[in-house]
This record gives C-alpha cells, sequence and structure tokens, in this order.
C-alpha cells in the first residue's frame, strides 16, 4: 500500500474507533473489501474548497488543513466585498455591518434579517479571530481529525451562506 493510502487508512481507522463504530475495512485490505465514504463527503464539506485542504487533511495535517479552509473563505469574502487594506476580523466586521453591508446576505428590511445579517457577521469575524488565526500564528495546536472536520463544517457553513446569496 502506498505511503498516502496507508495514512489515509490510519485516519479512517482513527475516525471510526474515536465514534465507536468499529473498524472500517478500505478497499484492498482483508475483509469485506467496501469502500467507505471520505469524511468530506459525510460531513458535507463544501466542494469548492481548495483541493489542498483534502489533500492537507488525508496527510495527517489537520490544523493547516483548516487554516487553508479559513483563508479560503476569507479570499471570497474579500472578492466579493470588494474591500481592500482588510483583513480578518476587520474584515469580516466592514464586510457585513448590517448599517452599511458591502455583503447582503438578505434584504435587510425586517428586523430578522437585520438580525440574520449581525449573527452571521459575528459568526465570520468569530471564525477568522477564533479558529483562522490561532493556526496562523501557533504551533502545534493538536487538533484532531474530527475537530478538524468541525471546522471545515463551519467553513462550508459560511460558504454555502454566500452561496446562497448569489455572492460566489
Amino acid at each position: 500500500m502506498s505511503d498516502s493510502l496507508d495514512r489515509f487508512s490510519r485516519i479512517v481507522k482513527s475516525l471510526a474507533a474515536e465514534q465507536g463504530r468499529g473498524e472500517i475495512s478500505i478497499e484492498g485490505e482483508q475483509g469485506d473489501g467496501g469502500v467507505r465514504a471520505h469524511p468530506f463527503e459525510t460531513r458535507n464539506i463544501h466542494p469548492n474548497l481548495p483541493p489542498k485542504v483534502r489533500r492537507l487533511y488525508d496527510d495527517g495535517h489537520w490544523e493547516t488543513a483548516v487554516f487553508e479552509a479559513f483563508k479560503f473563505v476569507e479570499k471570497e469574502v474579500k472578492r466579493a466585498s470588494g474591500l481592500r487594506g482588510k483583513t480578518g476580523y476587520a474584515l469580516m466586521m466592514a464586510a457585513f455591518n448590517e448599517d452599511n453591508a458591502l455583503i447582503k446576505l438578505n434584504n435587510l428590511t425586517t428586523e430578522s434579517e437585520i438580525d440574520e445579517q449581525r449573527g452571521y457577521k459575528h459568526m465570520f469575524a468569530g471564525s477568522s479571530a477564533g479558529i483562522r488565526n490561532p493556526r496562523g500564528h501557533e504551533v502545534d495546536l493538536g487538533d484532531t481529525p474530527d475537530e478538524a472536520l468541525d471546522y471545515l463544517a463551519l467553513a462550508s457553513i459560511l460558504l454555502r451562506k454566500l452561496d446562497a446569496a448569489d455572492l460566489r
């Protein structure tokens, strides 16, 4: 078995053990010969994340995969908003500011729509400050495969919110 496939096999088995599902067979191994879905498919990770995010995840570089995913979210927000000279938290707060939104997630006409805009502004800004930044500045945060999938699922939710608003 190739080195990459061997690493992937260990990751899948580790996830299965953590989730109490026991052994998962990988094509080419002894057992039922079945192939299970990749964790990105079972978690519905956004398909437009750069391919390197999946490669990093598969190679066991979970923190870096998360970092790259949130860099991509930031790049998409910059593109959609047209803002220059701002990054991270400041970018998100300016782009989604419900009083002068450069990125409108809805019509912003009802109190509920304004609340939704405000909430997502904080989700985008908070994920930049609380998830992306530590992975860009710290060493060895120690994300597990399952934690990385949780973070990647959040990045996917944010990208899908941009998709739903026809901003991508």
